[in-house]
């Protein structure tokens, strides 16, 4: 359940990504688009670390070697 949370996340951020870089091209530099994109890919950012880091402290995920992949 948690890796789909996650999943869904790093989704939104991209999808925010694309939406900042649409307001960034398309209008002028004083727009508010490309600001709340910004915002919103902060904060799913941060909700995505915070994520990551409850998990592994509650045991839900083990972090492995790169060598094992």
């Amino acid at each position: 359940m948690v890796k789909l949370i996650m999943g869904i996340l790093a989704v939104a951020i991209m999808v925010s990504l694309f939406f900042g870089a649409k307001g960034l091209l398309r209008e002028p530099a004083s727009s508010t688009q490309t600001v709340k994109a910004l915002t919103v890919r902060v904060a799913l950012s941060l909700g995505l670390f915070s994520l990551l880091f409850w998990g592994w402290f509650a045991g839900w995920m083990q972090p492995h070697p790169l060598g094992a992949l």
